[in-house]
């Protein structure tokens, strides 16, 4: 599916797809030349291939063909009944957080935020290999030794989350979910330290920081244009937010839109354990429903 933008490079697409087709039966819900302007196709075609997809049986997983922008604009049109009746794993990252939130808020769904298509066609094992062992039943675990403690403790939860910049404009929607208690996991590409700062003062604001068990905190990467003289460190952006939290807080873990990266349950039970030397992210379910 392309429920978001088209890609940018079909070169690279195509290239992506042959090699997902050496691990997988794929059925394509979208084929170059339906594109709308920065959308894969129009709205009212996206959405009725998703329906086809969670419709169909003999379809057992959905990955998207990039992030981009486009996902929020079908949260409207989806058939939640459908999406409730069909549970199907979802397969995205980036602006395809929406669609992991929206679809366990109102259907229940479990997902992996994990590599879209394009990057099938320069993706390494380091990469794949945990994305292919998910996707088969494996229970995630994650105990990188770039992950780094900020608040000592161990929580328990759903793991919810994705991109921040696409989670906060679910905020006050009939598409986000119920925050309490859950391990938030986040990550953002190109964004000046103040727009962090900006986003999370909005998650605060809306009481959404207050209810949760436990953060994780992936990737960054900052705006280039930003006056680095007058502006704050990203470190000291979550230092302002997170450092004095009740709840168990880490950074550092190997998941945003740089490759490699980590492919994460989103929607399934963790535990999050933080130390003052070491740190564990543990699903206590798999990721595949039956």
């Amino acid at each position: 599916m392309a429920p978001a933008s088209p890609p940018r490079d079909l070169d690279r697409y195509r290239k992506g797809l042959a090699r997902l087709r050496t691990v997988f039966d794929v059925r394509r819900a979208w084929a170059p030349g339906q594109q709308r302007g920065y959308l894969a196709a129009p709205d009212a075609v996206r959405a009725e291939g998703l329906h086809a997809a969670i419709g169909d049986p003999t379809i057992d997983g959905i990955i998207c063909a990039r992030g981009g922008y486009g996902c929020l604009r079908l949260l409207s049109r989806i058939d939640w009944t459908l999406a409730r009746d069909h549970p199907t794993l979802l397969v995205g990252y980036s602006d395809v957080t929406a669609l992991h939130l929206a679809f366990y808020a109102r259907a229940g769904w479990t997902g992996l935020s994990g590599p879209v298509v394009t990057e099938w066609a320069t993706a390494t094992e380091q990469t794949l290999g945990p994305f292919r062992s998910l996707a088969q039943g494996t229970v995630f675990s994650a105990n990188d030794p770039s992950l780094t403690p900020v608040r000592p403790g161990t929580a328990s939860g759903p793991l919810l989350g994705g991109n921040l910049s696409v989670l906060s404009r679910l905020l006050g929607t009939p598409y986000a979910p119920d925050w309490s208690g859950a391990i938030l996991v986040l990550e953002d590409v190109a964004e000046a330290p103040y727009r962090i700062d900006r986003t999370l003062n909005h998650l605060a604001q809306n009481g959404v920081l207050k209810t949760l068990s436990g953060v994780v905190l992936g990737q960054f990467t900052s705006d280039t244009q930003t006056d680095q003289q007058s502006s704050l460190s990203m470190h000291e952006v979550f230092e302002d937010y997170f450092a004095d939290r009740p709840y168990p807080v880490a950074t550092g873990l190997p998941y945003g839109h740089l490759l490699p990266r980590c492919t994460l349950p989103i929607g399934v039970p963790v535990q999050l354990e933080v130390q003052s030397d070491a740190v564990r992210l543990t699903a206590l379910t798999s990721a595949v429903q039956s």
